[in-house]
């Protein structure tokens, strides 16, 4: 995703946010019944060794590969992906760009797993939506927030008993890791070249403080990569083309699965 793609998704995420508000308020959001429901721990499950570190994505499409899996079911997939071994579960809920939404992230937690709200999150709004859907964790990406406004962002999410996950791209983000984050993510692909560079992302993680779990984002494609990323120490590993883009998502997580553990 280029910073050009980026900056439109945001743009249209504050159109898109303003038009919900007007839809739904603050109080019906936190009158839903799962708005007062125990968060799962994605920090627990991610060190849990009986689990596989990863955080399985359902994902249909993305701005970069357009359609992934236009076909594949939230539950059959997602049910799969806590059976054998996720230690948690990304759903994209934007609709525009990635063909998701707030129904998906509704089906996924039904699963007893953490679940991740996958957004372009600018605006404490979106955290109370979450919340109120199920989700048990959040993502907050550098590059669409300051070092304030993840603060902020990440404190509303802690108040509401949700772990925070803060995706960086680069050193430059680093100064946004505060208290409130729970996980830092490096995202392997470039937002300027769509490359992916393993080197980079080990480069930086050797930057992130001590105590805050780490997982790589993005370009995970065979069990070699992720060997490799994992004797370098990051601790989870999020994954969502691979599985996705496979006829039977939930048989690819199954044998990747059996074959690292």
């Amino acid at each position: 995703m280029s910073e050009n793609i980026l900056s439109k998704i945001v743009a249209s995420k504050f159109i898109e946010v303003a038009n919900r508000k007007q839809q739904i308020s603050v109080a019906a959001l936190e009158a839903m019944p799962l708005f007062v429901q125990k968060s799962f721990s994605l920090k627990e499950n991610i060190l849990n060794p009986t689990k596989t570190g990863i955080i399985a994505e359902f994902k249909r499409q993305s701005p970069s590969k357009g359609i992934i899996n236009a076909g594949a079911h939230v539950l059959d997939v997602t049910s799969a992906y806590m059976n054998f071994g996720a230690s948690g579960v990304s759903v994209l809920t934007d609709g525009p760009y990635f063909g998701g939404s707030l129904a998906d992230l509704s089906i996924a937690v039904q699963n007893n797993i953490p679940v991740l709200r996958k957004e372009f999150i600018i605006d404490e709004f979106q955290i109370i939506e979450a919340k109120a859907y199920g989700a048990s964790v959040i993502l907050l990406i550098a590059a669409c927030l300051t070092p304030a406004e993840t603060k902020l962002l990440a404190a509303s999410a802690k108040h509401l008993g949700m772990e925070v996950l803060l995706e960086l791209h680069d050193e430059s983000e680093l100064d946004h890791i505060c208290d409130e984050v729970d996980l830092v993510g490096i995202n392997n692909r470039s937002l300027k070249s769509f490359e992916v560079n393993i080197e980079h992302s080990l480069n930086l993680k050797n930057k992130l403080p001590k105590g805050k779990l780490s997982i790589a984002e993005s370009g995970i494609y065979d069990i070699a990569t992720f060997k490799l990323l994992k004797s370098e120490g990051f601790d989870g590993f999020l994954m969502g083309e691979y599985f996705m883009k496979q006829a039977n998502p939930a048989l690819a997580f199954q044998e990747f699965s059996n074959q690292i553990s």
